[in-house]
C-alpha cells in the first residue's frame, strides 16, 4: 500500500466504462488507448484478450502488465479489484509506474454500484482515489432489445454521466431519436454523446465527477444537472414516526412494472432557501435506511443554514462520499439542487421525502 503523506493527498480520477454485451466498450477502449491526448492513463481490463489490442501498440508487456506507445498502462484485472488497485498504486508509489488517471472496462454483465462502492467504502482506495464519472456505451442498434430483456442494461444506463451512443450508423435518424429519448427518460441528468464509428474525444469521458474542494458552485450545478426534470415538491401531509419524514407508501413493493425502464424512478428538486441542518440529517440518513439499495445515483448541491458555502454530495445506493465543499457562491445563490434515481419505489414518494427539506425547523420539536 501507498505510504500515507503529510502533505494533502490528491486523489487520482477514476473513470468507469460500462455498458451491455456488444455495445462497444472494446471499439471505444482500442480507440482511447491510441490517442494521445489520453494521457498517462493506466486500464484496467477484464482480459487482455478481450480488448485484442494490436501488437503495434505494445512497448513492454508482462505477464499482468502491458506498456502502450502512447505512454497507457493496461492491467488484466483478474481477481479482486481491490487488489488490483492496491497494486497499481504502489507500484506509482515506488516509481514503478506513472499515470495520473485510472480507467476501468467492466464486463457487459456488470453492475456498476459494486465498484462503486469499492471505491467508496475501501479504506486507503477512498484516501488515493476519486469517483471521475461513469460512462455507459448504449448501441442504437440492439439497445432497445437490450433494455428490454434485462435490468443490468438499464441500470447502466440510469448510473451514467455520461452515456455514449454507439452504431448510430446502423440506425435511421428517427430510430436514434426515438432511443435516445428513451434513455433520458431513464437517466434524465446523464450527458449523451454519439461516437463516430466506436470514436469520441478522450477529454469528453473525463472530468464528470464531483467537483473538487473550493471549485465554483457553477461546476456542481452542471454535474448536478437539477434543471433536466425540475419538479415542484407537494405539501407534507404525511406525520408520523421518524417525523413524519416518509410515509407508509415509501416502503411499500411498488407494483410489478410492464418493463424494465419503468422500475426506474428519477426526481430533481430546486429548494429556494438553505436547509435546516437538522432536517437534512434526519432526510438523508432516513433515505439511506429505507431504501439505501434501491438510490442507483444520488448527486445534490447543498445549501445549509448557517453555513457560508454550499456543498456537493454524492452517493450510491446506501454509500454517500464525504461532502465536498465548494466555493462561495456569487450573487447571493443559495438554491440547493438535489437528484435521485432510484429503482422499484413507487410514484411520488421521492417528492414527498424532499418535501420534508421545506418543512420548518420547529417539525424537529
Amino acid at each position: 500500500m501507498p505510504p500515507k503523506s503529510a502533505k494533502t493527498i490528491q486523489r487520482l480520477p477514476v473513470t468507469l466504462i460500462t455498458g451491455y454485451l456488444g455495445a462497444g466498450k472494446t471499439t471505444l477502449l482500442n480507440a482511447l488507448l491510441t490517442d494521445p491526448a489520453m494521457g498517462k492513463a493506466a486500464v484496467l481490463i477484464n482480459e487482455f484478450g478481450d480488448v485484442g489490442l494490436d501488437h503495434d501498440m505494445i512497448v513492454e508487456t508482462t505477464e499482468e502488465m502491458v506498456l502502450l506507445e502512447s505512454g497507457c498502462m493496461c492491467c488484466a484485472v483478474r481477481g479482486d479489484l481491490t487488489r488490483a488497485l492496491n497494486d497499481l498504486l504502489a507500484k506509482r508509489a515506488e516509481g514503478k509506474s506513472a499515470f495520473d488517471r485510472i480507467v476501468i472496462e467492466t464486463s457487459g454483465l456488470a453492475d456498476p454500484g459494486p465498484i462503486l462502492h469499492t471505491l467508496l467504502v475501501e479504506h486507503v482506495l477512498s484516501q488515493y482515489l476519486r469517483m471521475d464519472g461513469v460512462v455507459t456505451l448504449a448501441d442504437a442498434a440492439h439497445g432497445p432489445g437490450t433494455l428490454d430483456k434485462g435490468f443490468e442494461a438499464v441500470a447502466q444506463v440510469a448510473m451514467a454521466d455520461l452515456i455514449v451512443v454507439t452504431k448510430s450508423d446502423l440506425v435511421t435518424p428517427a430510430a436514434l431519436a426515438d432511443f435516445q429519448k428513451r434513455l433520458r427518460t431513464i437517466s434524465p441528468t446523464a450527458r449523451q454523446i454519439v461516437a463516430d464509428h466506436g470514436k469520441v474525444p478522450p477529454g469528453a469521458l473525463f472530468g464528470l465527477g464531483v467537483p473538487k474542494e473550493l471549485a465554483q458552485p457553477e461546476q456542481a450545478e452542471a454535474w448536478v444537472n437539477a434543471a433536466a426534470t425540475p419538479k415542484a415538491l407537494p405539501p407534507l401531509t404525511q406525520f408520523g414516526s421518524q417525523h413524519g419524514l416518509f410515509g407508509p407508501s415509501f416502503t411499500a413493493a411498488p407494483p410489478v412494472a410492464a418493463r424494465h425502464d419503468d422500475r426506474i424512478r428519477s426526481v430533481s428538486a430546486t429548494l429556494d432557501n438553505p436547509i435546516h441542518p437538522g432536517l437534512f440529517n434526519i432526510w438523508i440518513d432516513t433515505l439511506i435506511q429505507l431504501r439505501g439499495p434501491d438510490i442507483l445515483r444520488f448527486k445534490a448541491l447543498i445549501w445549509l443554514e448557517g453555513e457560508n458555502e454550499p456543498y456537493a454530495i454524492h452517493g450510491v445506493q446506501h454509500v454517500f462520499d464525504p461532502p465536498v465543499k465548494l466555493a462561495r457562491a456569487p450573487k447571493g445563490d443559495r438554491k440547493s439542487r438535489i437528484v435521485i434515481i432510484g429503482r422499484d419505489i413507487a410514484e411520488g414518494v421521492l417528492e414527498e421525502s424532499l418535501a420534508f427539506l421545506n418543512s420548518p425547523a420547529d417539525t424537529l420539536r
